[in-house]
Parts: C-alpha cells; structure tokens; sequence
C-alpha cells in the first residue's frame, strides 16, 4: 500500500516536506522488504534523521542539524534498547527548554537535561494522544 494511504496522523499535521521524506522512504521499504511493520520502522527511522516530534506533529530539528535522533536510531534493531519517541536526544539543553515551553510543560527551569527529554517525550504522547481524539 503506498505510503500516502498509510500515513501516520503525526505526519498529517506536518509539514509536506517532513510527509515527502516518510512517503518516500516508506514505499522504497515497501519495494525493499515488503508491506508491514519493518517499512513503518524504515521510514521513522529517515524522518528522524532531519525531523523531530514536537507536541502531535513533525518539526525540522534545531539549526537543521541532520542525523540520528537517538543512540537506537543509530544502531541496528537486534541491539535492542529504548527509543527516543521522535526526540532530538542531541539537541542543546536550551532547545529542549524551549521546547518544553512550547508545550506547557511545569517546571521546566529547574529541570536536568535528562528531565527536560523525558518531559518533552511525556507532553509529546499527551499531546498525540489528545489530537487523536
């Protein structure tokens, strides 16, 4: 099924070129490996190298710095290990603050950059989860 059809309601709120980037990557998985989960982890895996998730939607990640998000991005899958939910773990502390304020997160200014990630993950499942609804 062309990825047009299977795109992922994060991305419908994105911007064309974040949908372009996705659409594309999933129908050359698609070719590749077959229809199914692997295309899916394919094409997150290519939008995660210039997009990252904010709220319920795909932004271009900060000074449109370029590469994996997180340190599962980079590696093959057998390695295992936790994913970084579509958050730039290489982004500065002070992006992540930003973020975090964007999305209305408390706190924020007392908070380890450690912190500030797992928040801005936290807010984004929150706000995808409300958008779907």
């Amino acid at each position: 099924m062309p990825g047009e059809q299977e795109l992922p309601s994060t991305l419908e709120r994105s911007a064309k070129e974040a949908q372009r980037t996705w659409i594309k990557a999933h129908d050359s998985a698609v070719e590749e490996y077959g229809e199914g989960e692997r295309a899916h982890r394919v094409a997150f895996s290519a939008l995660k190298h210039k997009y990252e998730k904010v709220g319920d939607h795909w932004e271009r990640k900060e000074k449109g710095r370029k590469g994996p998000s997180d340190p599962l991005a980079a590696r093959p899958r057998q390695v295992g290990g936790r994913s970084g939910e579509g958050v730039d773990e290489q982004a500065s502390k002070q992006h992540l603050y930003d973020l975090a304020k964007r999305l209305g997160v408390d706190g924020r200014s007392k908070m380890k950059r450690a912190d500030l990630l797992e928040a801005v993950r936290k807010a984004n499942r929150s706000k995808t989860r409300a958008a779907r609804t």
